[in-house]
């Protein structure tokens, strides 16, 4: 006769108690030969208690000695433990916490009461292997080092194709270069689950990289697409009623879920989860590369790094080791992969690494008494040390916390050691009872040490190579004005912060940009007035038209701005560089400004800097007058800018129109400004007005402009423009 005791919360609804009811009747009808006692323990006296009584079946026989406790309230479940647990063993477990002790049942039952829901699974998940050489995986949310890691794992054990079939990354597609041993590969990217599925049907493994806030949806959306078995969830935090839906439905469906909270699997030489047990050398170290013949299991993925590492000193190595994460409620338990190892021929002893806190390591308990496991177990369940702390102490991992004497790692410790585990009296013995029982397998015949064998060397990346000394490259680009590898950015080596805290503006940013050196005040306010006053010229200059009449057919920034800059040449804001050229070719020379002019007549060359389309000897510049009347007040000497003046005489004897205009004089001056300074040699000036430094401070000013006319245009909602016909002559 199988006895229940069932406590609902007070929220419970009668659809609630009609569901478990329903699942009572199943097990009943299962094989029971009596009839079933059931006593409904309501943890909360309130009405709606009262009112759920009225759902319970007549049927049911009322009994104050349960066989089988399912509650909601924690301390209820410590009271029954404490008060049947050292007489008999029966199933009991709390769905609000998690927290129970599996009872010696021919089945075992877990279910939780949700508004309106029930739902039940069995414990034990599918049997067998659960990676191959292989196997290939899907990777959500892109991680370029663990994709690298698995991919150097791949080669090092010797796979023909990679573990990595696709990556999800929502919001983008393409693909991403990776490295497969020597060789530069191409990895699919999807935006979504249910394409990448579609596109890699022999992808069965979902890594999980999602953060917790988004773990839950993006690991149901997984296991919800058929071509997915097994689910890996990397993050911790993920809320704990979604990992319940997780499991359940995972069970539901014969599908496998490790972790939350983990750093995934590995089996040896074939495939491995994301950074499962560490970098190359690590691997190496640990013997990874190839299969050994221990089934290894923890819930720390820290510890796991550890143990294979110990496994490999005193055994052949891991066939496969699994973390399956520290949170509460871990999608599988030690237990449900000591039972897959338990069929895994290759597998010839079993090692698990449990923690304080929770019941799991007692389920692992009962299938050995049971005689479930047939292999060599070595165990140890850490945080024994809890017992030194005066109040209850929280580990590292959520899960890692003694909820009573039975969660302690003492009490799981001795019930595995009792139960015909080989259980060390302390961690620092568990290496020593590993070798101990392994030598005992090769001393029996039942196994054979594995082969060594030697792996591949991993092509070591660029950038670790040239840290480590090993190699040197060329580069492909020397800058010379600006460095972001510190703290903050630096212009000439001058950090940001000093160009803000020191106050200086735009002129000062050009001249350590430009000129790589600080310019004095008058140097760089000169620049700065020569942006303001080249900034626009209004919309008739051709560079403005054109950026207007682009903006005008409903083009980008960019291409509008681009279309105005695109005139500017000899014939338009272009002639800053070739006046300073010839005014200080001339000057230098020692011509007069009648054998300068003369001279460029004869060569059929027009005199950059001279001449303008409205301005006349009677209606100068005003532009023109002010930086004459800037550089008369600041600059030490103004000599090729008199000398422009004077050629400028010249010229209006022969036109009204030939006078100094901007171009003229922005060249002219900057020559002063370069030799005035007495901050740049000789060879520095010529270069600077070879390069085109000048006309840069052309295209800089106008710049402003055309993108203010952009604007402008966009802002009005002005239509695409067509020339008018009366403005065309149409001739053959």
């Amino acid at each position: 006769m199988l006895d229940s005791l069932f406590d609902f919360p007070s929220k419970s609804s009668p659809a609630a108690i009609q569901s478990t009811y329903l699942i009572i009747t199943t097990i009943q009808n299962c094989g029971e030969a009596s009839p079933l006692s059931i006593f409904f323990y309501l943890s909360q006296t309130s009405t709606a208690n009262k009112s759920h009584s009225q759902h319970i079946p007549s049927s049911v026989i009322i009994n104050p000695n349960p066989a089988f406790l399912i509650t909601s309230s924690a301390p209820i479940l410590d009271s029954w433990i404490y008060f049947l647990g050292a007489f008999s063993v029966i199933p009991i477990y709390c769905w609000r916490t998690g927290k129970g002790l599996i009872g010696s049942l021919p089945f075992s039952l877990f279910f939780d009461v949700y508004e309106g829901s029930m739902g039940s699974s069995e414990v034990t998940m599918a049997t067998g292997q659960l990676f191959s050489k292989t196997t290939q995986a899907l990777f959500y949310n892109y991680k370029q080092l663990p994709i690298q890691r698995m991919l150097d794992f791949d080669f090092l054990c010797g796979r023909e194709t990679p573990s990595v079939a696709g990556i999800i990354n929502p919001g983008s597609e393409g693909f991403q270069k990776l490295f497969f041993g020597q060789e530069e590969i191409a990895i699919p990217v999807h935006t979504a689950i249910e394409a990448a599925c579609a596109a890699h049907p022999t992808a069965d493994v979902f890594i999980n990289f999602a953060s917790y806030r988004s773990a839950a949806a993006s690991s149901m959306a997984a296991l919800k697409q058929p071509t997915i078995r097994v689910v890996a969830i990397i993050a911790e935090g993920v809320p704990e009623s979604d990992t319940k839906q997780l499991i359940a439905y995972a069970k539901a469906n014969n599908k496998v879920v490790i972790g939350p909270a983990t750093v995934g699997g590995i089996q040896a030489g074939a495939f491995k989860i994301g950074d499962t047990a560490g970098t190359i050398d690590n691997i190496i170290q640990c013997k990874l590369y190839r299969p050994g013949s221990i089934g290894f299991v923890s819930k720390s993925g820290g510890m796991s790094n550890e143990l294979y590492n110990t496994i490999a000193r005193v055994t052949d190595g891991i066939y496969e080791g699994i973390a399956i994460g520290g949170d509460v409620f871990p999608g599988s338990t030690l237990s449900d992969h000591v039972l897959r190892f338990n069929n895994i021929p290759q597998v010839k002893m079993i090692v698990v690494l449990g923690e304080l806190g929770g019941r799991d390591e007692y389920s692992l308990v009962e299938a050995l008494k049971q005689g479930k496991i047939n292999k060599p177990v070595v165990a140890w369940v850490s945080g024994t040390c809890a017992t030194l702390f005066k109040s209850e102490v929280q580990f590292g991992h959520a899960g890692a916390k003694s909820g009573g004497e039975m969660e302690s790692a003492q009490a799981k410790n001795q019930a595995l050691r009792e139960a015909g585990a080989a259980v060390p009296t302390s961690y620092e013995a568990f290496e020593g009872a590993i070798k101990e029982t392994f030598e005992k397998l090769v001393e029996e015949g039942k196994t054979t040490p594995v082969k060594e064998v030697t792996p591949p060397q991993i092509p070591e990346d660029l950038n670790t190579a040239i840290k480590s000394g090993k190699v040197r490259a060329p580069t492909h680009i020397i800058s010379t004005i600006s460095d972001d590898r510190g703290e903050e950015p630096t212009y000439a080596g001058v950090p940001m912060s000093s160009i803000v805290e020191q106050g200086l503006g735009v002129g000062d940013v050009i001249s350590l940009l430009w000129f790589k050196r600080s310019l004095p005040r008058y140097c760089t306010r000169f620049i700065e007035i020569c942006v303001m006053l080249c900034a626009d010229h209004g919309p008739c200059v051709s560079g403005a038209h054109n950026t207007i009449v682009t903006a005008r057919a409903g083009k980008d920034l960019v291409s509008s701005l681009v279309s105005g800059l695109l005139t500017i040449g000899p014939r338009f804001g272009g002639a800053i560089d070739d006046a300073a050229r010839y005014f200080k070719d001339a000057y230098d020379r020692g011509l007069t400004p009648y054998e300068f002019v003369e001279s460029m007549k004869k060569k059929g060359i027009r005199v950059p800097g001279i001449g303008h389309r409205i301005k006349r000897g009677d209606n100068r510049d005003k532009r023109v007058e002010l930086l004459q009347l800037f550089a008369r007040t600041n600059f030490p000497s103004v000599k090729y800018m008199e000398y422009a003046v004077e050629v400028e005489t010249y010229t209006l004897s022969k036109a009204n129109n030939l006078v100094l205009n901007v171009d003229g004089a922005i060249g002219s001056l900057f020559l002063d400004l370069l030799a005035g300074s007495s901050m740049f040699t000789k060879q520095e000036i010529d270069e600077i007005v070879g390069i085109g430094y000048l006309n840069g401070l052309f295209v800089l000013a106008r710049s402003i402009g055309l993108i203010g006319h952009t604007f402008d245009q966009k802002r009005l909602k002005q239509p695409l423009y067509r020339h008018p016909w009366e403005d065309v002559l149409y001739t053959k």
